[in-house]
């Protein structure tokens, strides 16, 4: 638990537990002209499964270095708890939350190398606002940080807008909506063979990177009925220390306000002495965000752990029905009202929850990924550095650098 709690004070994912893919065209041209063109038919072909921070990182510094990566991602588009939630109201509003991850913090010198370049290319700002924390007994602001001692950065004009432009770089063939089934390595042959839950064949590879731990463990049979998609039999060391990962869950609410919280004199603060509220954010406050018309702005609230298994617990592990999702809405801004503060009623709310959302241990020790040179196996992720962006940025540059070495391509 020591290695949680001194992650959560890196802020990489906010402190708390916590899209249908746009167009090519929203991305910004200058996003994607910055990698050289090279020819990719001329080295190896890579798997990479996951479209987090973690997977996109890997599979863009493969494509940089000339490497054919084809990613896939089950869900509608990149991101992980770095996407960003596009709501629209009965009214016709359109409201924007990054109800995951709300901002990173950089400590490594060659991660800050690396958002200096996202800066560079406008994916990246820094969110220059106050924050502070808030006792729930005192009810007042205990600490207000006029001069934050580290730069919060965050994605523009969202979270997830840097894992948007690593995926469409070339080199990248991102396909989304595709889910892997199985990962096989056939005995007679040299390469990962991937099949869809179509049972059609997506695809022979000479590398697999895997920055979702789900596929290999036993808690895939019971969210979907079937046995996880790499067998353990491939890869029993690595898979091993996947299987009891603890985890931390988080419920998120999202709240549109038609007018300021001018009752709060900070954009963001941790949240003291409350079971159930660990962090407050104003998310229209960001570089390159709008709030609702007029001067209103979008909020997003995060509960506790321990509120979130609290509700689990009831409820189950399945998807959340709006009952719950509603009562936990509730309870959350009732928490939010708690605090004294003079909050007007919001026009806009929902829930979210994000069922396991960071590690409470690293598995991966000084490696930062897990890695397995005779099958050209990789896993990357938060779970193997630390439950924080930057950890998750770290892993996928290491493994990434795992494979480029194994296949002897000078980076």
């Amino acid at each position: 638990m020591s290695f949680l709690c001194n992650s959560i004070k890196t802020l990489g994912f906010s402190g708390s537990f916590f899209w249908k893919l746009s167009p090519k065209s929203r991305v910004s041209r200058c996003h994607l002209s910055a990698a050289p063109q090279r020819d990719y038919s001329l080295k190896m072909k890579v798997a990479v499964i996951g479209s987090g921070i973690s997977g996109a990182v890997c599979a863009s510094t493969l494509a940089e270095n000339g490497v054919s990566v084809s990613l896939f991602e089950s869900g509608r588009g990149p991101g992980g708890r770095m996407s960003q939630r596009r709501e629209t109201t009965e009214d016709g509003k359109e409201l924007l939350f990054d109800h995951g991850a709300p901002y990173f913090i950089v400590n490594d010198e060659e991660v800050m190398g690396l958002v200096k370049k996202w800066e560079a290319r406008g994916l990246v700002a820094e969110w220059k606002e106050r924050f502070g924390s808030f006792d729930q007994i005192s009810a007042e602001f205990v600490k207000i940080d006029e001069a934050p001692v580290a730069k919060k950065y965050v994605g523009v004009p969202g979270m997830s807008s840097i894992c948007k432009a690593l995926c469409l770089q070339p080199g990248v063939e991102a396909k989304f909506g595709l889910s892997v089934a199985t990962l096989e390595w056939p005995k007679e042959g040299n390469s990962w063979l991937l099949t869809g839950l179509d049972g059609k064949n997506v695809g022979h590879f000479d590398a697999l990177v895997a920055s979702d731990k789900i596929i290999a463990a036993s808690r895939f049979s019971s969210r979907t009925g079937r046995p996880p998609p790499l067998d353990k039999n491939l890869a029993p060391e690595l898979i091993e220390k996947l299987e009891d990962i603890p985890v931390r869950s988080c419920f998120a609410l999202m709240l549109g306000f038609s007018e300021p919280l001018s009752s709060v004199p900070v954009k963001g603060f941790e949240i003291k002495n409350s079971e159930i509220l660990s962090w407050a954010f104003c998310d229209s406050s960001k570089p390159g965000r709008r709030g609702p018309s007029g001067s209103g702005e979008c909020w997003v609230l995060h509960s506790t752990a321990e509120y979130a298994e609290n509700v689990i617990k009831q409820t189950g592990l399945e998807k959340p029905t709006d009952d719950t999702l509603a009562m936990v809405a509730k309870e959350l801004l009732q928490e939010f009202r708690k605090t004294g503060l003079p909050l007007p009623q919001p026009f806009f709310m929902k829930a979210h929850r994000w069922g396991s959302a960071f590690p409470a241990a690293a598995v991966a020790g000084d490696e930062k990924c897990l890695w397995d040179e005779e099958k050209r196996l990789a896993f990357c992720g938060d779970f193997c550095v630390s439950p924080s962006i930057e950890g998750a940025i770290l892993s996928g540059l290491k493994a990434a650098r795992k494979l480029l070495a194994s296949s002897g391509i000078d980076q």
